[in-house]
């Protein structure tokens, strides 16, 4: 009896085994760090060969460098499970910040970002991708939320871009600061932060009679 070989895998297929790759890989580095991670050890967690994983990766760096922008943006891409009324900008502006401020907080993007961090003086791709990649997708839907505000004359706001990125900073920086040294606050804190940011911002742009 002749048994045939199998053929190719379809798309859908190859499209699965990328994004295990990924979270494997993603769980690997963070677990291990950079230094630590081996291309063996990738391949091992994934179930698969060697030669599966260097047919789709020529190395380690690469590895990194695509994963990087998949795990900063994957929360970014969940956002749309939270309803969010555009209408009412206090409101949209509180729903992105629970965005940020759980994607900020993520062990997986403080893992990888520490990593990139670390890494980037003798690997500087890796600072860049992790800095570009961090909120640009967030920045954009402010931008776009402010812009449609200030259209209907409610706000006033010079520049969408810097405005766009201060408000996610208010948000994000002190508390990932504060988790990089395994620092975090309560329930609480973190709700009193967002809204104390977030009222904040509006008083900047809100305008006045």
């Amino acid at each position: 009896m002749v048994t045939s070989r199998r053929g190719r895998p379809t798309q859908a297929e190859a499209e699965k085994l990328h994004q295990k790759l990924r979270k494997v890989a993603v769980a690997t580095f963070v677990k291990q760090g950079y230094d630590g991670t081996t291309m063996d050890a990738i391949a091992r967690a994934a179930g698969i060969t060697r030669r599966t994983l260097y047919a789709r990766y020529s190395d380690k760096r690469a590895v990194f460098l695509d994963v990087i922008p998949w795990a900063l943006t994957l929360r970014t891409a969940h956002d749309s499970d939270f309803r969010r009324d555009d209408g009412d900008l206090p409101s949209a502006l509180t729903t992105i910040a629970r965005g940020a401020l759980a994607r900020a907080l993520d062990p997986d993007t403080l893992g990888l970002t520490r990593i990139a961090m670390k890494e980037s003086a003798r690997l500087p791709e890796f600072a860049l991708s992790a800095q570009t990649m961090t909120w640009s997708a967030r920045q954009r839907e402010v931008m776009e939320l402010l812009r449609r505000h200030q259209e209907a004359g409610t706000i006033q706001v010079d520049d969408f871009e810097v405005s766009a990125g201060q408000f996610l900073a208010m948000i994000e920086l002190l508390p990932q600061r504060l988790a990089d040294f395994g620092i975090y606050r309560t329930k609480q804190e973190v709700e009193r932060h967002l809204h104390h940011a977030v009222n904040l911002f509006l008083r900047g742009v809100l305008k006045r009679d």
